[in-house]
């Protein structure tokens, strides 16, 4: 007979909704390409979506969507909301992409960090607003190439801390790890350290990895969902795992997950613009229950609910 610790081990820590993917293109009331790798927070009573739309020259541009179950009847707006401004900021001259949301207790503000994309490459940006109407840039604040960053939504030591994912010149031959910097206001950044770093040879998060949503506060520690990219033959399978630090300072890591807990598996997640892609940029959190919002093959927004006592729960017994 199996022991409960290994039923444990094996369930299943997110559930694909029913209805994925929730959102397609065909929503869109404007004419793109894709809509994935969504941004999501709580905006009064709605769940709010800050969607990362292609257009039709390979152009991103951000466009919101909100509901009031957070899994369907999505109202999206009619036109653009957050769109590239080259001429101001040049750093956003090929678009801007896969937003993060951290609604920044000190401030009453959301914080949104975002990919710029430049003419040397993807660079890490932040915006502000308290509407998600009008936005107040602060400008590029990582050089490239960085991306998949996001801040805490509470200071340690009166700094902001924030997790990103510089990626050497010489990649693919050296390995693209997930550091941590601080900040006294957003904008100038320091005290860079390594967080934890991209494992090597068959492991599924060999090579490179970087944050999937923004961090998490649970009684145990910040807990952290990340991806990893895994180079094969027929190209990258993204997929996730878990990571947990500490809750005063999150520069110690308590665990790290050896398994994935999530990976590409529905012909939504396998096929579309780019293979074998699950991206979280977006999560929810009420009480111990989590909405996780994904991009699916760069091509749909998909969502999966999960269960953070679950996830610390297998975190503790196989990290």
């Amino acid at each position: 007979m199996k022991s409960s610790k290994n039923k444990k081990i094996k369930q299943e820590l997110l559930h694909r909704h029913s209805a994925n993917p929730i959102i397609t293109i065909k929503d869109i009331p404007y004419r793109s390409n894709a809509v994935f790798n969504a941004g999501a927070t709580l905006f009064g009573d709605k769940t709010l979506l800050l969607m990362r739309v292609e257009d039709r020259r390979g152009i991103s541009h951000l466009t919101v969507a909100h509901s009031k179950n957070g899994l369907s009847e999505w109202k999206i707006a009619d036109r653009p909301t957050f769109v590239p401004e080259p001429i101001q900021y040049p750093e956003e001259v090929w678009g801007i992409e896969d937003p993060r949301i951290t609604f920044l207790e000190d401030l009453g503000k959301w914080a949104i960090v975002y990919t710029a994309y430049s003419e040397n490459g993807p660079l890490v940006s932040i915006a502000r607003t308290d509407d998600f109407k009008i936005f107040e840039r602060l400008g590029a604040v990582m050089l490239p190439t960085n991306k998949d960053a996001a801040l805490f939504p509470i200071q340690f030591g009166g700094r902001w801390a924030m997790i990103h994912r510089p990626v050497p010149f010489s990649y693919p031959s050296i390995r693209a790890d997930v550091w941590i910097s601080f900040s006294p206001d957003l904008k100038h950044w320091g005290d860079h350290q390594i967080l934890f770093k991209a494992r090597s040879g068959a492991w599924w998060d060999a090579q490179k990895i970087g944050l999937a949503s923004p961090p998490l506060k649970t009684s145990e520690g910040w807990l952290v969902l990340y991806h990893g990219a895994k180079q094969t033959v027929s190209g990258e399978i993204y997929r996730l795992g878990l990571a947990l630090l500490d809750l005063n300072d999150p520069t110690k890591v308590i665990r790290r997950s050896d398994e994935w807990i999530f990976s590409p598996q529905e012909d939504y997640e396998r096929v579309g613009d780019v293979f074998n892609v699950a991206f979280p940029c977006g999560v929810i959190q009420k009480g111990e229950k989590i909405n996780l919002y994904y991009g699916a093959a760069d091509s749909s927004i998909a969502v999966a609910t999960g269960d953070i006592n679950q996830m610390l729960l297998w975190l503790k017994e196989q990290g």
